[in-house]
């Protein structure tokens, strides 16, 4: 199956642009659940407070916020900071964020890496955050309590307008760490985003403090992340659009070049290959086959290319949410898998029937239409219609059962997300209570759930359309790899451009391919130019398979035919059909007009070598008769015309190539006695340089022939004139006296 993707080639740079959009289109829905997770919780629950090392503070805050800091945290604060100066290049900028502030009383943030204030976060938030929680308790007699029970210090003992933090500046070290140490359990446990949602109340109030709008403030920031989200969904759409138009073309490509590499195949084919695949076999492979292989080519580039990237980038994702629930995660996918598991082996089976029936299904539906008329001659409609209705009820509860199994997908998915997302909000519900995780993460690690779970059902419904589409593939590549058991030399030989059509059988024996004995046995005589041979002979006697052999629809078994001195063998295909003008038994003409017919022989024929192809295959009169003459239109197989109108239109198209040997294979059996001698007569004046092999049961038609070859059981039992064999060959006394009357035979 896999050469049938050699037929990709072509569409290389498409598959690349592909994956490289689908990896944008990836990386973009990634990154859709974190800017909601920002909006949640930056934008609503932090007021806009991205970090909570503010951008610019008051020394007399920053002062306090010292105090609970080590030596190494205190010069690293102090050095991202700077006092507001009227100096500073930002200043117009800065008084007006910041309309209170005060040169030389504020300080400023100076401009760091994202890096750095992550590394400050933990230190300046803790700090700002106690001395946040202190000014609250010196004015609140609640939270003094509060806060005395978690450190042991009651703020309500203290004189009244004692201020607090001159008062810690004075306590001992151990003291003052005692009650820090009790603050500081608050913060066990919390990262960086917990603790800037904790300090953000305090980051608020600060701004407050300098004049900040802080409805502005939040409104900027839910703005600016939302137009983000919106520009990245805008390159996720245009993504899509263009890797949906990419992958159908490439699908619908591929699926042309395949067919059009299947009919080249089957066209190489001889009739030995012919009886290996039936002519509905043939068709659904070159439809149906092809169709599944574009489907799932087109759903392989869009869905097993993106579910892979999705799939890692959604579980790296939600990891960075919430570690802690990532096993619900697990839970999902197993349960989901669990649940392909069992569709794939009830289904699989049924996809490789369901393409046997397909093929069963074309092939009696085209005997009931091209046996239509026998049908109804033998009142066999009843019959028929149940042998069709057996194949269609067949390939119908076959199809539905796969329908059936394959409609608890969506249910169970359904189900399966909906437990997923109840268990990741009851858990993240009690870590969200614990302040452990932020509303958002929760609300994003959902998303990233749901997307991992998507991504693995995607996955897993290709491994459900591949095992159809390998069905399909197989039966593609059996024809794709069936060597033609004719083929040309590897170094053919070129015919000489003076001969003209001399045909020679020398001890030639053939049988068809498995059989046991051969239906030609040492068969030898020579077809000159200018001359007519006739093949003569019974039914079965195999006059048909004889002539088969000198344009190689056959390989002789024993012995060889030769061509103008050159073994058929030795030269190419074309070089040797291109001598030939062959009329087969069934006259064969496709849908078009008589002239598209005619012209199929040779494509730049003047009018003039067309009427006269006409003429001498005696088919003047009814194409006059038909509506637009040459325009005239044939349908499909010449269905609009008689047996006998086809084979002079057959007859008409040879004449038209001008070979140099024409083999009329039983041609002239649909002709009436008097157009068969009328077309004799005219052939005779007209091919008198061209050999002239003509197959037939009919006596009358080869009686004047310059050489009748007679055939019984594939054995050459006579060969010479009609009165040489008259006098030599039993069975063609036989023949003729079976065919004409006594006064025939001596005229």
């Amino acid at each position: 199956m896999l050469r049938i993707f050699r037929y990709l080639k072509p569409y290389t740079l498409s598959i690349i642009a592909v994956l490289g959009l689908l990896f944008v289109q990836a990386m973009g829905e990634l990154a859709l659940p974190n800017y909601m997770s920002d909006i949640v919780n930056v934008g609503i629950q932090q007021g806009g407070i991205e970090s909570a090392v503010p951008e610019a503070i008051r020394a007399t805050q920053l002062e306090k916020m010292v105090l609970f800091m080590s030596e190494e945290e205190k010069t690293a604060v102090q050095d991202a900071y700077v006092l507001l100066d009227p100096e500073l290049e930002n200043y117009a900028a800065l008084t007006n964020k910041y309309p209170n502030a005060e040169p030389g009383a504020v300080f400023v943030r100076k401009p760091l890496s994202e890096e750095q204030i992550n590394a400050l976060n933990p230190v300046v938030g803790k700090a700002l955050l106690v001395v946040y929680t202190l000014e609250q308790a010196a004015s609140d007699p609640a939270k003094a309590a509060q806060l005395g029970e978690l450190t042991g210090f009651d703020l309500s003992l203290l004189p009244a307008g004692t201020d607090i933090f001159t008062l810690l500046k004075q306590l001992p070290p151990q003291q003052l760490q005692t009650m820090l140490s009790g603050m500081e359990t608050q913060f066990a446990g919390l990262d960086n985003s917990m603790i800037t949602q904790a300090a953000a109340a305090a980051v608020r109030a600060e701004n407050d403090a300098l004049g900040v709008n802080a409805q502005r403030l939040q409104t900027n920031y839910i703005l600016r992340i939302g137009g983000s989200m919106l520009l990245v969904l805008l390159v996720v759409v245009v993504s899509v659009i263009i890797i949906s138009l990419l992958s159908s073309r490439t699908g619908a490509g591929f699926a042309r070049d395949l067919r059009r590499g299947l009919f080249a195949k089957v066209e190489s084919f001889s009739k030995a290959e012919f009886e290996t695949f039936s002519t509905a076999s043939l068709i659904t492979r070159s439809t149906n086959d092809v169709t599944q292989m574009q489907m799932v080519v087109t759903m392989m580039m869009r869905m097993l290319f993106f579910a892979p990237i999705m799939a890692v980038g959604a579980i790296i994702r939600a990891f960075e949410k919430s570690p802690s629930m990532t096993w619900i995660i697990g839970l999902g996918v197993v349960v989901l898998l669990a649940m392909i598991l069992v569709i794939f082996s009830v289904s699989l089976p049924k996809f490789r029937i369901i393409q046997n029936l397909v093929d069963r299904l074309n092939l009696v539906t085209r005997e009931n239409l091209s046996g239509l008329m026998v049908i109804r001659a033998f009142n066999t409609q009843e019959f028929e219609l149940a042998r069709f209705d057996k194949a269609n009820t067949e390939l119908t509860n076959t199809m539905r059962f796969v329908s059936r199994v394959m409609v608890f997908v969506f249910p169970f998915m359904t189900l399966v997300m909906s437990g997923l997302s109840l268990l990741v909000i009851w858990v993240g519900s009690h870590q969200v209570a614990q302040s452990s995780l932020q509303v958002g993460d929760m609300m994003a690690f959902l998303q990233y759930a749901m997307q991992v779970v998507f991504s693995f059902l995607m996955m897993s419904m290709m491994f459900i359309f591949l095992p159809r589409a390998a069905v399909s593939g197989k039966r593609i590549d059996e024809v794709l790899r069936t060597e033609p058991v004719i083929r040309d030399p590897q170094v053919p030989k070129p015919f000489d451009p003076a001969s003209r059509g001399l045909v020679e059988f020398r001890n030639v024996s053939f049988r068809y391919p498995n059989a046991e004995e051969n239906v030609l046995c040492n068969i030898s005589f020579t077809a000159k130019p200018g001359e007519t041979t006739a093949i003569l002979g019974g039914t079965g006697s195999g006059k048909s398979t004889l002539v088969n052999l000198i344009p190689r629809f056959f390989d002789v078994t024993e012995g060889a035919v030769f061509v103008d001195g050159r073994d058929v063998r030795e030269v190419a295909q074309t070089d040797l059909r291109d001598r030939i003008g062959y009329i087969p038994q069934r006259g064969v003409l496709f849908s078009g007009t008589v002239e598209s017919n005619l012209r199929y022989a040779d494509e730049n024929a003047t009018p003039e070598d067309l009427y006269r192809s006409i003429e001498i295959a005696q088919a003047a009169d009814f194409i006059a008769e038909m509506e637009g003459g040459l325009n005239g239109l044939i349908s499909q197989g010449g269905t609009n015309v008689s047996g006998g109108q086809k084979q002079r239109l057959s007859i008409a198209r040879a004449l038209l190539k001008k070979p140099p040997i024409y083999i009329f294979d039983d041609a002239l059996s649909a002709l009436d006695f008097k157009t068969d001698a009328a077309l004799r007569r005219a052939l005779n004046r007209t091919t008198d340089k061209s050999s002239m092999i003509i197959v037939t049961q009919r006596v009358s038609t080869i009686r004047h022939a310059d050489q009748i070859i007679v055939l019984d059981e594939g054995e050459m039992v006579g060969k010479g004139t009609h009165e040489q064999l008259m006098e030599t060959c039993d069975t063609y006394r036989e023949m003729v006296a079976s065919q004409l009357t006594s006064e025939e035979v001596l005229r």
